[in-house]
């Protein structure tokens, strides 16, 4: 729609956001008139261009075929203009024919800041020829008070709520037309049975909603302060009300005269299992939450555990090797601790590789002054590569540190990430003694256990490969390549 604008009109950025705030709330209006709207827009030659269109959900449309970027027919043109020269809705005296039906027209220009700048064409299918029935006729007056109010420049409504609060219920799902004083006039069939599951006896009609649902709220539960306001016609805003285990969304629209209140519409609809079912996937990652946090907890005392071990033993050894795992165990801790403060399966890994590896660089390079640095970014990652990865870049940082800069006083270790996508190039290279000629030990693709730990995970976890490589300049290059778990990698 914006597109159409900026090329066929020049409209001020505020009428532009307000056709779009039209457009965003004009479902209900087609659904209370059984009738398609069209949006038309002059052009800088005279003609209407439609740039959006609805059709009603129930009732027959008008047009099966999409118009928008066509222009209106002749026939149509002087009604509109009128519409936008007189600032008033325009009603055409006789129906006009689509084909094998008839259609009723009427142009209701679209005002912002005493400005027409655009108009809305109202057409309704005549081919069902049927006599109207009382619902029906309720949801044409709501309608007619709703189209009103646009000529008048105070619909759509700009204090009405926005993102999640805006928008639904719908009007098939129960409308309840309200007077001035917040006396209901007519509840639709489904209106009625979504107050009786909450616990209404009897009729709603000339009764004060707001006094009928302030004996539904149980004592002690929090309720929305909106409420009161919503029940009451006075506020074009969205709020729940449970009562007797059943939870109803609601939603008013305040009508106008010319800036007096003179009623509302008020749309309703039972949502008691679409919030039990939220109630229930909150208990569900609360609970998944917990658990991340409990085996954290649990690999914080193992590696305490093996921490206290090691400094028990004589033999350097076996000192050394409880270090180890108290690192790997840690590394696994730091993932579990990331998945703890998030609702999704995915770990932030920037800050909890970068937290590992300054730990890691500090600890293995006993003597040594070792710097760490990264260039690119991982951002988010499954769980399921998380953990595996981790631990890769762990155990070739810590065999960089540890084996490369042997009689040196300092070095560094950098980390280059290039992400595509799920596609995950990593390079870790060191300045250091580089790869030794027979490519034995920890230094390269050798037999040292945290060479074997690495293939493991790189080829069996992460279904990735590895490569060992002499570093221009010297040192040791280390290039880690995999596709991150499909459907689960996120956005980098």
């Amino acid at each position: 729609m914006s597109d159409l604008i900026l090329e066929h009109a020049d409209l001020e950025p505020a009428d532009v956001e307000w056709l779009h705030l039209l457009v965003g709330d004009w479902q209900v209006v087609s659904d209370l008139a059984f009738a398609d709207l069209v949006l038309w827009l002059p052009t800088d030659d005279g003609r209407f261009v439609a740039i959006a269109q609805c059709r009603p959900s129930t009732g027959s449309t008008v047009h099966y075929d999409d118009i928008v970027g066509s222009f209106a027919p002749e026939g149509q043109r002087p009604q509109l203009a009128r519409a936008m020269e007189e600032a008033k809705a325009q009603r055409a005296r006789e129906p006009r024919w689509f084909g094998a039906y008839a259609v009723r027209e009427e142009a209701i220009p679209v005002v912002h800041k005493d400005k027409a700048i655009a108009v809305v064409a109202r057409q309704t299918n005549l081919g069902s020829g049927r006599t109207p029935s009382r619902l029906e006729l309720n949801y044409v007056e709501a309608a007619d008070d709703l189209v009103a109010m646009i000529p008048r420049g105070e619909f759509p409504m700009t204090n009405a709520a926005t993102g999640s609060r805006r928008g639904a219920p719908r009007v098939g799902d129960g409308l309840i037309r309200l007077n001035s004083e917040g006396e209901v006039l007519y509840a639709s069939p489904n209106a009625l049975s979504c107050f009786h599951r909450l616990g209404v006896i009897g009729p709603l009609v000339g009764q004060s909603l707001v006094e009928v649902t302030a004996d539904l709220v149980e004592k002690l539960q929090p309720v929305d302060e909106s409420l009161p306001l919503v029940v009451m016609g006075r506020a074009p805003w969205r709020t729940d009300i449970e009562a007797h285990g059943v939870s109803l969304s609601l939603r008013a629209m305040p009508l106008t005269d010319r800036g007096q209140r003179i009623g509302a519409v008020l749309l309703c609809r039972d949502v008691s299992e679409l919030r039990r079912r939220e109630r229930e996937l909150i208990t569900k990652d609360a609970t998944i939450r917990e658990i991340h946090h409990r085996v954290k907890n649990n690999l914080q005392t193992v590696a305490a555990l093996l921490r206290l071990q090691a400094r028990r033993m004589d033999v350097p050894a076996a000192r050394e090797a409880l270090e180890e795992a108290m690192r790997r165990v840690s590394t696994i801790a730091l993932v579990h601790e990331s998945l703890s403060q998030t609702l999704d399966e995915q770990v932030e890994l920037d800050d909890m590789v970068g937290r590992a590896l300054r730990l890691t660089a500090d600890v293995a390079s006993a003597g040594t002054s070792v710097r760490t640095v990264r260039t690119g970014s991982f951002g988010m990652v499954p769980a399921q590569d998380a953990t595996p990865l981790a631990l890769v870049l762990t155990e070739l940082v810590t065999n960089a540190v540890e084996h490369g800069f042997v009689g040196r006083t300092s070095g560094t270790v950098e980390i280059v990430v290039e992400r595509d996508n799920a596609d995950l190039r990593v390079v870790v290279a060191d300045d250091g003694v580089g790869i030794p000629e027979d490519g034995a030990g920890e230094r390269g693709p050798g037999s040292g256990l945290g060479t074997q730990i690495v293939r493991t995970l790189v080829t069996n976890e992460l279904g990735g490969t590895i490569e060992w490589s002499a570093r221009e300049g010297g040192g040791t290059q280390v290039e880690l390549q995999l596709v991150l778990r499909a459907g689960e990698a996120a956005r980098s």
